[in-house]
């Protein structure tokens, strides 16, 4: 595994320790399972989509919690009542519990969740507030008289 030396990039940055550990530990070996899987979807300019396979959960059963740039989806399966009545041969279907963490970006908001066919949605937009928008500054002279160029002015004499 190569490491990647970031000591030049915080001599030219500020503020952006943040990013460069989420990179420290992104290029890391993921101990995380891959249980269960999940697509990340963009579905707009600034709207996301997590779709996870959560096939054999109720609503009841799994949790969404958005925390500090982190949103966290967990599942814990309630236990069945096996009256004894029948015997698995072959058990394919997971009934663990898992958490999965998904690190988020700044100004990201969590819209709402949906669990539809075995699929949780959980749909993020991304709501940058006005104070964070880049905005036009004008400039002003400091005489106060309004600036004419003189090009426009000989062009119209000439065209009278």
């Amino acid at each position: 595994m190569r490491n990647v030396d970031f000591s030049p990039l915080y001599r030219s940055t500020v503020g952006f320790d943040r990013l460069f550990n989420l990179l420290d530990t992104m290029g890391q070996p993921e101990q995380a399972p891959a249980y269960p899987p999940y697509n990340i979807e963009r579905t707009g300019e600034n709207a996301y989509r997590i779709s996870m396979a959560v096939a054999g959960f109720s609503e009841s059963e799994l949790s969404i919690e958005a925390h500090a740039n982190v949103l966290t989806v967990k599942g814990e399966k309630a236990e069945e009542d096996d009256e004894g009545n029948s015997e698995y041969l072959y058990r394919g279907i997971a009934k663990r519990a898992f958490e999965r963490r998904f690190q988020l970006a700044d100004h990201m908001e969590v819209q709402g969740a949906t669990l539809k066919n075995g699929l949780l949605y959980v749909e993020l937009l991304r709501n940058i507030p006005e104070a964070m928008k880049p905005r036009r500054i004008a400039i002003e002279t400091r005489s106060g008289e309004p600036k004419t160029i003189s090009a426009q002015k000989n062009v119209e004499m000439d065209a009278a």
